[in-house]
């Protein structure tokens, strides 16, 4: 379908103030995380440059989640534009309504939601595990190392001059079950091998129940408890999966799976994978949101003053999602509703508002 000279102008002028308004949340993004990073690179002495480099690194998963603001902000320097330039009044007396330009600024958004949602979070996300790799390797933790899989939890950890290789089936809050514990030596020649049938981890001393220990030698003993002093416990497991934003949604599905396979709350991806599809809805929301504010301040001369209550308004509805999706880690909401109870919300304030705007 060919676009009438007035949607192809739209079109320009949006992407226009988009991309601006993007490099402009973009450098600052990267000029915090610098002064952020800068604290880690003196405590590991790393050189200035690798600060510039994990800045960058770090800024575009920050990105995907200031989009909805940034898309509120843009809309807004889109109006303020058609006004000064006194377009708004030419395309209305020429019977393009302000819903018609809501309704054009909707599709748009949506289009730029989902290549946001299926190529801009990839990147980013792919760039934010770069991102730890890199800060693990320069804070030599990569000697402690979790990950989960269909074959169940799996830790490596160094003590002293030994290595362990940790197997557990199952993980649910600060007990281990099924587990086995492989120590070898920094050649990975076997010293000792743990079986046992559950393990509370609430400590970093592990209490292990029913344990049999078979020795490098051939003996086996068996006993009833016994202690593993571990650098690990039950809130530093958990918390090692905490970063989702550097996995993309095919790994977040794989991760969930994998979490219900060993007995492990799957909440946290179930709520990261609902904020993610929900952004396109959320972009939409904001635009229109955006538009509707600045048409109702429109006989205020400041500029300023528009803007800084734009901040506003994206403040409220950030703590509003924020407290939202809290109530839906701890159960006090369902999943879902947790992460779309915002965006109804905010949908029926933006179809309020738009009543009002078909009024004027």
């Amino acid at each position: 379908m060919k676009l009438k000279k007035y949607q192809t102008y739209i079109n320009k002028l949006f992407l226009n103030k988009f991309l601006k308004v993007s490099f402009i949340f973009f450098c600052t993004v990267v000029i915090i995380n610098f002064f952020e990073e800068l604290g880690f690179a003196e405590k590991h002495n790393t050189e200035i440059y690798y600060t510039i480099y994990l800045s960058l690194l770090n800024a575009p998963s920050l990105m995907f989640e200031l989009f909805p603001f940034i898309f509120l902000i843009c809309v807004k320097f889109f109006y303020i534009d058609l006004i000064d330039k006194d377009e708004m009044a030419i395309l209305n007396s020429n019977g393009v309504s302000n819903l018609k330009i809501i309704g054009h600024l909707t599709v748009l958004s949506g289009l730029l939601g989902i290549f946001l949602l299926l190529f801009f979070y990839s990147f980013s996300s792919n760039l934010k595990s770069e991102y730890l790799d890199l800060k693990n390797r320069f804070s030599n933790t990569n000697q402690y190392l979790a990950v989960v899989n269909d074959d169940g939890l799996w830790i490596k950890e160094q003590l002293d001059n030994s290595l362990f290789i940790i197997h557990a089936n199952e993980f649910d809050k600060n007990m281990l079950k099924s587990i086995t514990i492989t120590e070898t030596d920094r050649y990975f020649n076997n010293k000792s091998t743990i079986t046992a049938a559950k393990a509370n981890v609430g400590s970093k001393n592990w209490q292990l129940k029913d344990v049999s220990i078979l020795n490098d030698n051939g003996t086996k003993n068996n006993f009833k408890s016994y202690i593993y002093n571990s650098s690990f416990n039950g809130e530093i497991i958990s918390n090692l999966f905490s970063n989702l934003n550097s996995l993309n949604i095919y790994e977040l599905h794989k991760l969930s799976t994998s979490y219900r396979n060993i007995g492990y709350s799957n909440v946290d991806v179930k709520i990261h994978l609902n904020k993610i599809y929900s952004m396109p809805f959320f972009y939409i929301l904001m635009t229109i949101l955006g538009f509707i504010i600045i048409n109702k301040l429109k006989k205020i001369k400041s500029k300023f003053f528009v803007i800084i209550f734009g901040i506003f308004v994206s403040v409220i509805v950030y703590y509003l999602s924020y407290f939202s999706n809290i109530l839906g880690n701890k159960g006090a909401l369902p999943i879902y509703l947790s992460v779309w109870l915002p965006l109804l919300i905010l949908f029926l304030t933006c179809n309020i508002g738009l009543v009002k705007v078909n009024d004027n």
